[in-house]
């Protein structure tokens, strides 16, 4: 495996590259992982959603399972490309410690990313999941809604600190793969961080650009703007803080500054 300094070669040579994508090609790969990590949202759906009989028994289990099978998403991110902004949050950290990038890049990159995120993960709650009627019946409707209501019933601080949560464990579990030499261990180094922060209950705001607007096109009474003040902005502002204070900072300082 990589050890974590050169873990951090890697991770420099990553942002290095993302500066240097045309706007287009940002997008689409950002397009492509919002549609990945929704991927993973509706699977996780459909297997613990499936299984009411489960939650009401043993909800721990339950909850695990939809955690297990959430992780679709980034791995797919990792494995075929693509451009997921909470893990951005934690890439360019470390050249801009070292001034090998300017915070412009970074920021120019997030924007791009998020916008593109969105789309993606839009796309795949309204045409690929509502359209279809994929959890328009019983039982998934139910934990469609559920999802929902509970990301949008928390206060601001209580949302952004779960969102540092997410996005310390996502960004970890990206750092694990740069660690990792081979598929089979990239996989198991994304999985279980991933699995971790979903399991317990964390808010990823590219995820809940799925969950929440999927449950608004099933016809929750949840309305836009609930959705992003309740829970977009504030997960979105843990997430970064997440990533880029709490992975990209320290990692970045003990082991990006200089060669030796």
């Amino acid at each position: 495996m990589n050890s974590p300094k050169e873990g951090i070669k890697i991770v420099n040579e990553i942002a290095l590259n993302k500066e240097g994508y045309k706007v287009s090609k940002t997008l689409i790969l950002a397009f492509l992982a919002g549609a990945y990590v929704a991927f993973g949202g509706l699977l996780a759906i459909i297997i613990s959603g499936g299984s009411p009989g489960l939650a009401a028994h043993n909800p721990g289990l339950a909850r695990f399972l939809f955690g297990a099978a959430f992780p679709l998403g980034l791995i797919l991110v990792v494995l075929v490309g693509a451009e997921l902004f909470t893990g951005n949050n934690a890439y360019f950290i470390p050249n801009i410690l070292t001034k090998r990038q300017k915070a412009y890049a970074m920021f120019k990159n997030w924007g791009l990313v998020y916008i593109g995120n969105f789309i993606g993960a839009i796309f795949i709650a309204y045409v690929i999941t509502h359209l279809t009627h994929l959890v328009h019946s019983e039982p998934y409707i139910n934990m469609v809604h559920s999802i929902a209501n509970g990301k949008t019933s928390h206060t601001f601080l209580v949302t952004f600190i779960k969102g540092i949560g997410a996005n310390w464990l996502v960004c970890l579990a990206l750092w694990q793969g740069i660690a990792a030499k081979n598929t089979i261990g990239k996989i198991v180094a994304i999985w279980l961080p991933v699995m971790a922060f979903v399991t317990m209950g964390f808010e990823h705001s590219i995820a809940n650009m799925y969950f929440i607007p999927l449950s608004i096109f099933e016809g929750a009474d949840i309305t836009w703007s609930t959705f992003i003040f309740k829970n977009l902005i504030p997960a979105t502002l843990g997430n970064i803080v997440g990533g880029a204070l709490f992975v990209g900072l320290p990692y970045g300082y003990l082991f990006g500054k200089t060669e030796g």
